[in-house]
């Protein structure tokens, strides 16, 4: 799988602000199976390291509002390490910048709110 093949398939995503986490969850994995791309929830990669989802072998993380990149980095690093992620996707509510690589992986986020075309 392609880091940028799930990246376009959540583009056409359109979420509500007041939506909560595991809402935000639900509506990925459905835009992903909409565009045919089957992703498992709540993946375990390691003891205590449990991703939110896998398509194939593209972790994605899904974080609501703006998250804190000091705290955020630790954990996508954490999943990067492990062998079954290939590359790694953050959806969040707002950007963030983040690296283009974690441990030799490519790592993208998707801005819920760059969706809208508006700024928040």
């Amino acid at each position: 799988m392609e880091l940028a093949q799930v990246y376009d398939a959540l583009t056409p995503l359109r979420a509500p602000l007041q939506r909560g986490e595991y809402d935000l969850h639900r509506m990925v994995r459905e835009a992903l199976m909409n565009a045919g791309l089957p992703a498992a929830h709540e993946v375990r990669l390691a003891p205590r390291c449990r991703i939110d989802l896998m398509c194939g072998d593209i972790g994605i993380e899904i974080k609501r509002g703006k998250p804190v990149p000091a705290r955020l980095l630790p954990q996508l690093t954490r999943y990067c390490a492990c062998a079954e992620v290939a590359g790694l996707l953050l959806v969040s509510e707002g950007r963030v910048r983040l690296p283009a690589t974690l441990c030799g992986k490519p790592v993208r986020n998707l801005s819920l709110n760059q969706l809208w075309g508006i700024a928040l």
